[in-house]
């Protein structure tokens, strides 16, 4: 394997685009030569310091160009001069505005365009800019008490229950989460969650010096014989569980289901951190784990997944046995606050009835794009559910994620290999697809055609 390190220009373009410039570079020097074998992208990852997702998009955008190619269990190799080519003319190239602006690669909700929605939405933001003076001052860590009983409001009317000593508002699950674990763990130990899990989880495990460990699934989820052997075995600090609409399978567990983890977890006495980012975008979920597990389980009901990636907030609900004081340190310490201007913006919104329009706007959608691509996708082996913002496509035999992820470099639906989300064996041939976001219902629609081609290889078997 060519020990290789990058060496990245520093220049303005979107950091993948460079790795694939590193690529050609050191091609065109000598540095690389045809039929070098270039190291795993966790590696490079590593090295330069960036996501795995950023070196998984550069490498793809090497293979769409032509400077290297990918084999099913054999790796990344440099092409051979005669093969190399330079980027489709035919092609647009990618635009680094619209890449540093925003990432399709992020799952997030379908954005309104309905102008009378989109009106009610700016007035929102115009109420509160006639009282803005005193949003922007230091609050309570927790919110204000007039933010907490909007959120008892918002939850009750979802079915969540409201434990108003135990609740805070704080900037978002990854803030809820990081500030948890600190409480939880120390580094070194474990931490369970399931086999393909959310990155941001990953991160910030990987943050705090904890070891994930994925715990075996069946067709109805995690199971829960699974958890008791793993819990023995490796007497972990927590259980991690997304069980509405998962990051990144769309799996919702049933009733029966988490009240067997439930059990399982009560006769260990062992922590629940309960991550509930689809909890108000998902029309009919079974109650929350936490509701039977009330001195175990941390709920954090992230806010961003039904309103928009923006809007940094989440409703937390922190268990009886939980140092309550010793969270809220950890929050202040990382965070300091939740934005005053985004209570305040949500807080009208869910006063005025624009928070739930925007609710049913966003699960509307979100099925209507799930049935585009249940349509366009047809022969594809996928995995979704009707208000997701995404699919998971497990890829066919011979068929790698980099083959396919750089034959859709230049298009702009969000797709992401299963490595961001693999915890301990090693990642499948399979991708994540993001529906959501800005994207148009037209380009959606274009953009699944050409990928369904690209997997089922209609147009370039030769």
């Amino acid at each position: 394997m060519k020990q290789w390190h990058p060496t990245l220009p520093g220049s303005d373009r979107p950091r993948y685009v460079e790795i694939a410039d590193a690529i050609r570079a050191d091609i065109r020097a000598g540095v690389l030569h045809p039929g070098d074998r270039l190291p795993p992208q966790r590696g490079v990852a590593q090295d330069l310091g960036v996501d795995f997702s950023t070196v998984s998009r550069g490498y793809a955008e090497a293979v769409r160009r032509g400077d290297i190619e990918s084999f099913v269990g054999r790796g990344t190799f440099v092409r051979a001069p005669e093969v190399a080519t330079e980027p489709d003319k035919t092609l647009p190239p990618p635009d680094p505005r619209r890449v540093l602006e925003e990432d399709p690669m992020m799952n997030m909700p379908p954005e309104p365009s309905d102008p009378v929605l989109v009106a009610r939405m700016a007035a929102g933001v115009s109420d509160i800019a006639a009282n803005l003076v005193p949003l922007l001052r230091y609050q309570s860590v927790r919110g204000s008490v007039a933010d907490r009983d909007i959120a008892q409001s918002w939850m009750q009317a979802n079915g969540l229950e409201y434990a108003p000593d135990r609740f805070a508002i704080t900037p978002g699950t990854h803030a809820s989460l990081y500030a948890i674990l600190t409480q939880l763990s120390e580094p070194g130990q474990v931490l369970l969650c399931e086999t393909l899990t959310y990155p941001g989880i990953r991160a910030i495990a990987a943050r705090l010096g904890l070891r994930l460990v994925g715990v075996a699934a069946d067709q109805d989820g995690m199971c829960p014989q699974a958890l008791d052997q793993a819990i023995t075995s490796h007497w972990p600090v927590a259980l991690y569980l997304n069980p509405t609409l998962q990051n990144p399978t769309t799996q919702t567990l049933s009733e029966g289901r988490r009240r067997e983890i439930a059990e399982v977890l009560k006769r260990h006495e062992m922590p629940l951190i309960e991550d509930d980012a689809y909890r108000f975008v998902a029309r009919n979920a079974p109650p929350p784990l936490a509701q039977s597990l009330p001195d175990l389980a941390w709920h954090v009901a992230g806010i961003s997944k039904c309103f928009g990636a923006g809007l940094r907030l989440a409703y937390t609900t922190v268990p009886q046995r939980a140092d309550m004081g010793g969270f809220l340190q950890a929050l202040r310490s990382i965070n300091v606050m939740a934005s005053p201007l985004s209570l305040a913006l949500l807080g009208r919104w869910i006063e005025e009835g624009t928070a739930a329009e925007i609710q049913a706007f966003v699960r509307s959608a979100a099925a209507e794009r799930q049935a585009l691509a249940q349509s366009c996708l047809s022969g594809c082996a996928l995995r979704g559910a009707p208000e997701a913002f995404n699919l998971w496509i497990d890829l066919p035999a011979g068929t790698s994620r980099a083959e396919i992820m750089g034959r859709m470099a230049n298009h702009q639906i969000g797709i992401m290999p299963s490595d961001a989300f693999t915890v301990t064996a090693p990642p499948s041939e399979a991708l994540r697809v993001c529906l959501g976001g800005p994207i148009g219902l037209p380009q959606l629609r274009q953009d699944l055609m050409a990928l369904r081609d690209a997997i089922l290889r209609k147009d370039w078997l030769g």
